[in-house]
């Protein structure tokens, strides 16, 4: 992969770290830049949950594979707040190679409010078993909002799935990683990064752009209609698909699996 393809995880969390300061002073995010480790620090409740979830949500937009949030320096003045985290790992759960996996010495495995987040006492015992799930390969682009965006994309993904062996999701995969790219081209108008992963038989796609403006499916469009036609394509080759609301933007993901392809 070469260095155009690697997403900027120092501007990103330089950018998130200001952002996280200035909206809630009481509570610090602050990655380490060498390692899948985010630190937390100072005293959360209801009103700094937003600033949080969004700057674990940076993080994990800026660099692929899961990261191991350390809660020791954390004092959760609302037990509610620890909620958070719960949201923060639905969010990326089908994200390609993400996830969130928390240190807290004060926090219970069965801890509703974490939703089934795994939490370990200890930073060490975090590591561990991220250690023992070894990161999924991963390629990432950052690409130009402009027509020739999609064929780049469309390379990627045709790369990933040789790579991977996946062929039989090769096609379908362009198909949505071409529909991704074009909606930003013609609604986001941002630049863009695109990143596909693998997940045993499956493959996860997810495109990043810095526009609010969320993708609206309606089912099908009627015949008459002109466009409108890029999210059926994606549902229709998708196992499932969505987008997540991020800082400055939006994460659009979906999931193929080769058992929803026709036979060839």
């Amino acid at each position: 992969m070469g260095p155009t393809e690697r997403t900027d995880a120092r501007a990103a969390i330089d950018s998130h770290r200001e952002t996280i300061t200035r909206s809630d002073l009481r509570c610090l995010v602050e990655a380490d830049q060498s390692g899948p480790v985010v630190r937390v620090t100072g005293v959360l409740d209801r009103s700094g949950t937003a600033a949080v979830r969004d700057a674990l949500l940076d993080v994990l937009c800026a660099r692929p594979g899961p990261v191991v949030a350390d809660l020791t320096g954390l004092r959760i003045a609302d037990p509610a707040a620890r909620a958070v985290f719960a949201d923060v790992n639905r969010a990326v759960a089908d994200w390609p190679a993400a996830g969130l996996l928390l240190s807290d010495p004060q926090a219970a495995a069965d801890d509703p409010a974490l939703g089934g987040t795994p939490v370990w006492p200890s930073l060490e015992g975090a590591l561990a078993a991220l250690a023992e799930s070894p990161m999924a390969a991963v390629l990432n682009a950052d690409l130009a909002p402009v027509p020739g965006a999609a064929r780049r994309a469309r390379e990627l993904v045709t790369d990933g799935c040789r790579r991977w062996g996946l062929p039989v999701l090769a096609e379908p995969g362009t198909i949505a990683v071409t529909e991704l790219v074009n909606n930003v081209v013609a609604h986001a108008r941002t630049p863009m990064t695109v990143r596909l992963a693998p997940d045993g038989d499956l493959l996860r796609l997810a495109v990043r752009d810095h526009s609010t403006r969320r993708p609206a499916f309606a089912g099908l469009a009627p015949l008459t209609s002109t466009g409108g036609r890029g999210l059926l394509l994606i549902d229709t080759v998708a196992r499932r698909w969505g987008s997540s609301p991020v800082p400055d933007g939006k994460v659009v993901w979906c999931v193929l699996d080769p058992a929803d392809q026709p036979p060839t």
